[in-house]
């Protein structure tokens, strides 16, 4: 247990009494101190100060897993295996194949299904996360593509099954397996990394080689992974058929995966637009009157963030500017806002998107307040942010040095 423990945490006043009761700072090898949520799976969120910056460190990002068996890997013996049902031929990869292939870097944000899922009313049945499962990095390996063009996948095929090293306590529990459509798998930005912000994989985010999937949640993004397998016939295991659902047509999707759609249902896809003010604290205050200066980041799907808007009850609508340097993240952008702080209420945001399918649509997303502050008057702000029209574009290694 870490000495700053559930007493000093900036835990949102949403989350369940026995979550904020029992989450504690702690320390996982490699990391620095994160919010333990349960320890056995491991599931440690970021705290909201780590979100000052596009890029999320190494040691501050967070932790999710669903089964307990996590194998420390070692890369000179661990091997990925290519082929299944739906490819002309089978593969074995060893690190050093994987790492020999052309690579690309790409930057993108990883955000578990199920972030702020603590925050639901009424509450329902998962991890109880706050702000902070989710995390920006620079993601470095081969494309995805280029691995499966090694086995040549059958134009039958219609999703690639992706399992990792991590397991099940127990028989009956099922295995974490997944999979995607397989003209995701083929996208250019769709990558098996290896390398994480310049660094090697750690550990605990899916060391020594993860699936990267930009624009979907995280429960795609495959840790540990040890096999990729193409298939003609949906896959029906539970973490496809029963979990990570939601209600057909419930969300502004653009990119459906069709073939695990059913009558009712359909899997969590892309993450839809949103933003979070990150700069300051539950409770923090600030001299009534003065200037200050509130910031945080607005991500989506990767059809990159057009705008981000505010408002208090002194201005109804303004915009806020982006954060200086210009943004180096398209996916992952930060913001910036400073005025009179004698404004009334507490800060927040609300999100909103523009459908590429009715570019002219406006689609709001439920205006959630994330962040009071207590000033000698409290200040009130909400901000939303809006995507850009035209092709979803993930953001290349390129786009750093052109800052």
């Amino acid at each position: 247990m870490w000495e700053g423990e559930a007493a000093g945490l900036d835990l949102p006043a949403e989350l369940p009494e026995g979550t904020r009761a029992a989450a504690i700072l702690d320390v996982l090898p490699g990391k620095r101190p994160l919010i333990k949520l349960t320890y056995r799976p491991p599931n440690y969120e970021t705290p909201i100060e780590y979100f000052r910056s596009a890029i999320t460190p190494n040691d501050a990002f967070y932790v999710r897993y669903h089964l307990s068996d996590i194998p420390q890997v070692d890369a000179k013996t661990w091997k990925l295996s290519v082929g299944g049902e739906g490819a002309n031929a089978q593969a074995e990869l060893t690190f050093d194949d994987l790492q020999e292939m052309p690579a690309v870097e790409i930057a993108a944000v990883n955000q578990c299904s199920g972030n702020r899922r603590g925050l639901f009313k009424p509450h329902v049945v998962g991890v109880q996360w706050g702000y902070g499962a989710m995390g920006c990095a620079r993601w470095r390996g081969a494309r995805l593509r280029d691995i499966l063009d090694k086995v040549g996948v059958k134009k039958e095929a219609i999703e690639i099954v992706l399992d990792g090293a991590d397991g099940p306590v127990i028989d009956k529990t099922p295995d974490f397996v997944k999979c995607i459509p397989v003209w995701k798998a083929m996208e250019e930005t769709t990558i098996v990394a290896y390398e994480m912000n310049g660094q090697q994989l750690p550990h605990f985010n899916g060391f020594p080689a993860r699936v990267i999937v930009p624009g979907w949640t995280g429960t795609y993004w495959m840790k540990h992974v040890t096999s990729i397998n193409a298939v003609t016939k949906p896959f029906t295991g539970f973490w496809m058929n029963s979990a990570y659902r939601i209600p057909l047509r419930a969300f502004p999707l653009v990119e459906r995966f069709v073939s695990q759609d059913s009558a009712v249902s359909t899997p969590i896809t892309e993450m839809v637009v949103n933003s979070l003010i990150t700069s300051h604290a539950n409770g923090a205050s600030v001299k009534a009157g003065a200037p200050v200066t509130v910031g945080g980041i607005a991500w989506d799907g990767g059809y990159g963030i057009r705008t981000v808007l505010g408002a208090s009850p002194v201005i109804k609508t303004y915009s806020l500017a982006w954060a200086s340097p210009p943004i180096v993240v398209k996916i992952c952008s930060c913001w910036h806002r400073r005025w009179d702080s004698s404004s009334v209420g507490c800060a927040g945001c609300v999100g909103e998107d523009r459908s590429l399918s009715d570019p002219d649509k406006v689609i709001l997303g439920g205006e959630h307040i994330n962040q009071p502050i207590r000033p000698e008057k409290t200040l009130r702000t909400w901000s939303r942010a809006s995507r850009g029209r035209g092709a979803r574009r993930n953001t290349t290694a390129s786009d750093f040095a052109r800052g």
